[in-house]
């Protein structure tokens, strides 16, 4: 490979060039250079491959969980820190964005909409059997309602004697969990993606998406997509698993 070449290949790994010469000078052998010129090759090619985001990679099938040709797609990005996705009854997604105290809606149509600010950095949400939204309120350290009429309520501020903290997320019921479906298969949130194991802990496989994710709920009509909330962006995949049969998580 003449010098020349092998510089406009590099680009910025092209330094790599003069300590070559150097040895070469300095009566170092051919592959001494082949070697050092293969590494550098190497490191070049390690970061074009870093040098490019990737939106949403199919993870590849897991059985009865995720078809081999279903990937995430980005719903929408631009958020700080999404967290506390929860499904509604009609189709919909309420989700937190903590970092800036707001709450969003997505309909069953796709348009995302705000459905409460100055949240004292509420992240998990949950909905009572009547529908009403219950927010963990970090900074507010409570647990509050949005009434039927909008107005917010406290529920709870903890135990007599034993305020809450910083609560992070809540429950209606002791059945619920993370994003569990109806096979009572665990969708967990870790730095590899969403993590699916089987109701004996079996791990079944990941799905990934270009995000490290915080959290998932199943929504959508049928309860048949997975949303992962995951930083600055809201995901979502077509799963073969549905939901818990139930309102919420």
């Amino acid at each position: 490979m003449r010098r020349r070449d092998f510089i406009a290949l590099l680009g910025g790994a092209a330094a790599a060039w003069p300590l070559a010469a150097r040895a070469q000078q300095h009566g170092r052998t051919e592959g001494w250079m082949a070697l050092r010129m293969h590494e550098a090759l190497g490191a070049a090619a390690l970061l074009a491959v870093a040098a490019v985001p990737t939106l949403g990679q199919a993870p590849g099938s897991i059985p009865g969980v995720l078809a081999p040709s279903a990937a995430p797609e980005l719903v929408q990005e631009g958020f700080v820190f999404t967290e506390g996705p929860v499904g509604t009854a009609d189709g919909g997604l309420y989700f937190s964005d903590i970092r800036v105290s707001k709450i969003f809606y997505l309909d069953a149509g796709g348009k995302i909409s705000m459905a409460r600010e100055n949240t004292n950095g509420a992240n998990g949400l949950a909905l009572t059997r009547d529908g009403e939204l219950l927010f963990a309120e970090g900074d507010g350290k409570r647990i509050t309602k949005r009434n039927k009429d909008g107005t917010i309520t406290t529920v709870t501020e903890g135990p007599s004697g034993v305020p809450l903290l910083a609560p992070n997320d809540l429950l209606v019921d002791s059945k619920g969990g993370i994003a569990i479906d109806r096979e009572d298969r665990v969708h967990i949130t870790t730095v590899a993606g969403v993590q699916v194991f089987d109701a004996k802990g079996q791990y079944l496989g990941t799905i990934k998406v270009a995000r490290q994710p915080a959290n998932a709920a199943f929504a959508g009509p049928d309860k048949q997509t997975l949303y992962i909330t995951a930083r600055e962006g809201l995901y979502r995949v077509r799963t073969l698993a549905k939901g818990p049969d139930r309102l919420g998580k």
